[in-house]
């Protein structure tokens, strides 16, 4: 693993959890940048930071997100602003990125800071260990950048897979979540649809499931994430 130093800006809102977690692995710095009210329009802002390989933001004014695309560094967008924002951003910086979840990112951007970012924190990725039908071990491998996928691990173990307790999962990981109401970035719902098809994913690479009632609620899952995928390629 290559260790990348990643800068994490605020306006002192979001992003605590995720420095928390993030510089666990990574040589992480907190940047908190002043909070402007976003009804005010800033001509010519322009960023003073310390230099970082990646930079993952939480800031809430785009003039703000603009000027640090101009940086022209990798760049994770925890808040984003909607489709014409982005074609903006990726303007100033192709290699800028945002996603409907922070919990959506994989490593395969072929940019090597933020691949690397990737195989750390995103899309969540669990190793299980069930015997008759429980799961008396889950291991992350990949997780949420705010904890979320660890608390949901820590529920569920040593639970039996019934619909009740994947229904259970799914909220405690959305009641962890960090993920902030702005745009179309960053639903609390979705995060917790990507984690239970994560646990569904390695807990049926081995294991067969016969519970109609369970099978019934996987193919939910899986029909609700491809609904709300249709909404964020819209």
């Amino acid at each position: 693993m290559k260790l990348i130093k990643i800068g994490i800006l605020t306006d002192g809102k979001y992003g605590d959890r995720a420095y928390e977690n993030i510089s666990k692995i990574f040589p992480c710095t907190w940047i908190e940048i002043e909070e402007i009210p976003t009804n005010i329009i800033l001509n010519d802002y322009k960023l003073n930071i310390p230099e970082c390989d990646l930079y993952i933001s939480y800031l809430r004014h785009p003039n703000q997100v603009l000027a640090l695309a101009e940086l022209g560094k990798p760049t994770i967008l925890g808040i984003s602003f909607g489709d014409g924002f982005m074609r903006q951003a990726k303007e100033l910086n192709s290699r800028t990125f945002a996603y409907p979840t922070m919990c959506s990112i994989e490593p395969n951007t072929n940019i090597l800071e933020i691949d690397e970012y990737a195989k750390n924190f995103g899309r969540p990725l669990y190793k299980s260990n069930v015997l008759e039908g429980k799961i008396v071990e889950l291991e992350v491998i990949r997780s949420y950048p705010c904890g979320s996928s660890r608390a949901g691990a820590n529920f569920i173990r040593g639970k039996s897979i019934t619909v009740e307790i994947l229904q259970n999962f799914a909220i405690n990981v959305c009641y962890e979540c960090r993920a902030p109401r702005f745009g179309r970035t960053c639903d609390k719902e979705i995060a917790g649809i990507i984690h239970l098809r994560a646990l569904i994913k390695c807990t049926l690479e081995y294991n067969k499931i016969e519970d109609e009632k369970v099978l019934n609620f996987i193919n939910d899952i899986e029909n609700e994430y491809n609904k709300r995928l249709k909404k964020y390629r819209k």
